[in-house]
């Protein structure tokens, strides 16, 4: 009659260190590549929220926007890019 286990050799160990070390170099690059992500975030221009906030209100107060027609006034159909266009007719024929 047969065992019911078999008792398995352990391999090869250089196979093992070879396994260990590929996966060390693996976890080195990922390490390496956020290392880089970071320093490239980091190394990224910034801007002070009150800079943005001012430039934000500076814009708003500017550019005339043709959908708050109480803060604007009324708008001439010519200069309001929502309001639907007039064609000659539903169609056209070429």
């Amino acid at each position: 009659m047969s065992p019911a286990y078999a008792i398995r050799a352990g391999g090869d160990p250089v196979h093992i260190r070879n396994k260990k070390q590929s996966m060390a170099d693996l976890k080195l690059r990922r390490l390496t590549e956020l290392n880089l992500r970071l320093r490239e975030d980091l190394d990224r221009p910034r801007v002070k929220l009150s800079e943005a906030a001012m430039g934000l209100i500076t814009y708003t107060n500017q550019t005339k926007d043709f959908m708050v027609p109480q803060l604007w006034g009324p708008v001439d159909r010519r200069d309001d890019p929502y309001a639907p266009q007039q064609s000659g007719g539903c169609c056209a024929v070429m």
